[in-house]
């Protein structure tokens, strides 16, 4: 039901929003992390400011004098009322139907047989066939070393798309292919992009690719929530349901075992943003140590690999930034590579340290990830297997960085 302008407060959701070209104007493209609808919203950009004072603190007639003094820009009260019914229609804004439409989804979520591959037929094919020549061609075009140690303990693997990371992805694989088959538990860390304070979201859901289930061990995911607490364990387990950096690695890792299944801890990680800004520091967070002790503790015993899943610098243009020339590129490869050393080390401080003194100017989307495994796998010493810069916009004025890594 329509609400008047006179008490609409309206609060967005943490959303993903990005600009593009919509019939040859410039656009936003709103996309909601947890697909509580059925529909992406697009808008015109001269709309972003309104936006941003969608933050639950003014109604329609605040906004619009916000948006004249501070922007210049004239928008009637019934063009946002309009605005507000769009968003609300698509469950974008923080409300009582939106906290409805996530407790139904949740609900669907948890009694469903098993998470569904959700990109499968999208960013990779969806037939188990097609998918293993699809993947088997990536392997087929790397030379180098053969397979490490079956013995082997972590994996640092990207989790960009495949047409991008595909050379990336199949190096370090093939690199650990012995460790991916080797292994009765796999600790799978990917970066939550969308957490809202979480560090740690787990589910008790298991993991399906195109080629069968992964099944989630749920006792040792009920010991990690003892641990942190169930309401923190599982705020925000939703967005399991859409995040790409798990499904991605999840399904090479089943290649890798040829469609074998094998046991997972799926794990999202949260921002260590607060950390980067002097705000408290991870090697002394009563809850990431409470994680990881517990963690160490239940994998006693078992073949253990531990799979962190994150990529490196996202620069330029398409991430808020300034274009990046051949000498940023440089640049970057040079800051990778110092990250890269420390990881290489099995120096969890050090890492976080690199990141730290520079407030992660290169937006490393891997920071917790890799923290947490560098932390869980203790005294260890990784070998770089590959790493490229793969272009993030039609201008080649932005990039992604990304890199794959074995620990013995």
């Amino acid at each position: 039901m329509k609400r008047t302008h006179h008490n609409v407060i309206p609060q967005l959701r943490t959303l993903d929003i990005t600009g593009f070209s919509h019939q040859g104007r410039p656009a936003l493209l709103l996309r909601d992390p947890l697909r509580l609808g059925e529909n992406h919203v697009v808008l015109p950009r001269e709309l972003a400011p309104a936006l941003s004072l969608m933050d639950g603190t003014n109604d329609l007639s605040g906004m619009r004098a916000e948006l004249m003094v501070h922007y210049g820009v004239n928008v009637p009260v019934d063009v946002l009322q309009q605005l507000v019914d769009v968003l609300d229609g698509n469950y974008l804004l923080k409300n009582e139907r939106s906290f409805d439409a996530t407790e139904r989804a949740r609900r669907a979520y948890r009694s469903a047989p098993f998470r569904p591959p959700m990109m499968a037929g999208q960013s990779y094919p969806a037939e188990p066939d097609r998918l293993a020549r699809h993947l088997d061609g990536y392997l087929a075009s790397v030379n180098g070393a053969g397979p490490a140690s079956a013995a082997g303990r972590g994996v640092i693997s990207p989790h960009i798309d495949y047409p991008r990371g595909g050379a990336v992805y199949a190096a370090v694989w093939k690199r650990a292919a012995e460790m991916a088959r080797a292994a009765d538990l796999v600790i799978l860390l990917g970066t939550d992009h969308y957490s809202t304070g979480d560090r740690i979201t787990l589910t008790r859901q298991s993991y399906a690719t195109p080629y069968g289930v992964l099944p989630t061990d749920v006792a040792l995911v009920d010991a990690l929530a003892g641990a942190i607490g169930e309401q923190a364990a599982f705020a925000g387990e939703l967005r399991h349901r859409g995040e790409h950096s798990l499904e991605l690695v999840a399904t090479w890792l089943h290649h890798m075992r040829g469609g074998q299944p094998v046991t997972m801890i799926p794990i999202l990680t949260g921002s260590f943003m607060d950390f980067v800004m002097g705000r408290g520091d991870p090697a002394s967070d009563p809850q990431l140590a409470g994680f990881l002790a517990t963690l160490d503790q239940v994998i006693a015993g078992r073949n253990v690999l531990v799979v962190a899943s994150g990529d490196l610098a996202h620069v330029g243009p398409a991430f808020g930034g300034a274009a990046v020339d051949s000498a940023g590129r440089q640049r970057i490869a040079d800051a990778d590579d110092e990250l890269a050393t420390e990881l290489a080390a099995g120096r969890a401080d050090g890492f976080f340290a690199a990141i730290k003194r520079v407030r992660d100017g290169n937006n490393v989307c891997g920071v917790s990830p890799f923290y947490l495994m560098l932390r869980l796998l203790g005294s260890v010493e990784g070998q770089r297997v590959a790493y490229d810069q793969c272009a993030a916009d039609a201008e080649n004025a932005s990039l992604v960085s990304i890199c794959g890594m074995v620990f013995g």
